[in-house]
């Protein structure tokens, strides 16, 4: 599957937009209502798992929460930055407040075994394996036999 980029002028709605860019805080793309950025994400599905990749530089893994609650797939992060500067002559005083969080959701196909899910963080890149059941993997062909 690839994804194409559509002209937003079209007046004709797609199938795919609630899939694609509509995230579960209710905004589209990358930026919900209140203009907090929402990290890129990056599926791939192979013959034996799934993989997301989120894009989140200057994060420590530790800033991350994963949550898997009937099949469905949360990953959010909150940071809270506050500076203090202040002249020793009491007459200045400056405070500046940092706030950023995200949250994203998707619902995990039936295929995916959930006691297998593992994750890491690295060079800006959260990824986390999704691997499939047994059952559900492709299987190689093979010849039957007519009695």
């Amino acid at each position: 599957m690839s994804l194409i980029k559509r002209n937003e002028a079209n007046w004709l709605p797609s199938v795919f937009d609630d899939m694609f860019k509509t995230d579960w805080l209710g905004g589209t793309t990358n930026v919900n209502s209140i203009g907090t950025s929402i990290p890129a994400v990056n599926i791939q599905e192979t013959e034996d798992n799934f993989s997301v990749e989120v894009a989140a530089p200057g994060k420590t893994k530790e800033d991350f929460n994963i949550e898997l609650n009937n099949d469905v797939l949360t990953i959010s992060s909150e940071e809270k930055q506050k500076n203090e500067t202040s002249e020793k002559s009491g007459r200045y005083t400056r405070k500046e407040f940092s706030y950023s969080t995200f949250k994203r959701a998707f619902s995990l196909p039936d295929s995916v075994d959930s006691e297998k899910i593992s994750a890491s963080y690295k060079d800006g890149v959260l990824t986390i394996a999704l691997p499939k059941r047994e059952e559900a993997k492709v299987q190689a062909k093979r010849m039957i036999d007519i009695s």
